[in-house]
Order: structure tokens, then C-alpha cells, then sequence
């Protein structure tokens, strides 16, 4: 990827408790964030086989 940002916002919900989920733009994977207070992890979603969701990236 040149220039821009890698990773990109696609859904977000809450305010103290926050899941949001993003997609790296080189890649199309797909990850997870919650938070909640002052607490938060992410990690890829993964299907039911255990392999991780991806999206379909734009060439740029």
C-alpha cells in the first residue's frame, strides 16, 4: 500500500462500551476491537473453520 491508511473503520457502536471493526486495507482481514472503561483488545474475527474473515481489498 502507498500512502494513506492501512487500516480503516467499517462499523462502530457505543460510547463507554465500544465494539468497532476494521479492515486492513493491504490484506482485507477483518478485526474486532471492545472497550470498555479503560480496557480494550482486538483480534481478527475468525469463521466457523477458524480462518480469518476477509474482505474483498480495493487496488490502489
Amino acid at each position: 500500500m502507498t500512502g494513506g491508511k492501512r487500516f480503516k473503520k467499517v462499523y462502530s457502536q457505543g460510547t463507554v462500551n465500544v465494539t468497532e471493526i476494521w479492515v486492513d486495507q493491504d490484506t482485507g482481514v477483518n478485526y474486532i476491537f471492545h472497550a470498555s472503561g479503560y480496557a480494550g483488545g482486538l483480534t481478527p474475527m475468525l469463521d466457523r473453520e477458524g480462518k480469518p474473515v476477509i474482505s474483498p481489498v480495493e487496488n490502489r
